[in-house]
């Protein structure tokens, strides 16, 4: 019997930093922190909410809250989230359900190391 085995994906993940120092200039020292910490439990609470609405197959529903995690990506700095999202909003207008299922599930991917890497960039904070 022949043993198929499967890579595990590795998302590479990319971060405009500059994007994020920006945003923490922009913002009282004392409330930056803040201020990213909450936009990045809303990044993940967009992304289990995506997930669900895959699920329910609430297609409008999931168009609009990836339309909203676009912009917390896009504010900080999380270039290939963004662009993840995107890809996953035309496969959801294109109607093509592997190709949905499969871009939905490396957004989730992309997702979560974006996360990470946005936490691990916390020097960029004052």
């Amino acid at each position: 019997m022949e043993v198929v085995t499967f890579p595990a994906p590795d998302e590479a993940v990319r971060l405009d930093a500059e994007r994020l120092r920006r945003l923490c200039r922009r913002e009282d020292p004392r409330h930056a922190e803040e201020i990213v910490c909450r936009m990045m439990e809303e990044v993940a609470l967009l992304l289990a909410e995506i997930e669900r609405r895959w699920q329910d197959e609430d297609w409008m529903g999931m168009h609009l809250r990836l339309l909203e995690l676009d912009a917390r990506a896009e504010t900080l700095g999380m270039v290939a989230l963004s662009r993840t999202g995107t890809a996953v909003r035309t496969c959801l207008a294109g109607g093509d359900a592997v190709a949905l299922s499969a871009t939905l599930a490396r957004l989730l991917r992309v997702g979560e190391r974006s996360l990470m890497a946005v936490w691990d960039r916390q020097d960029l904070m004052p």
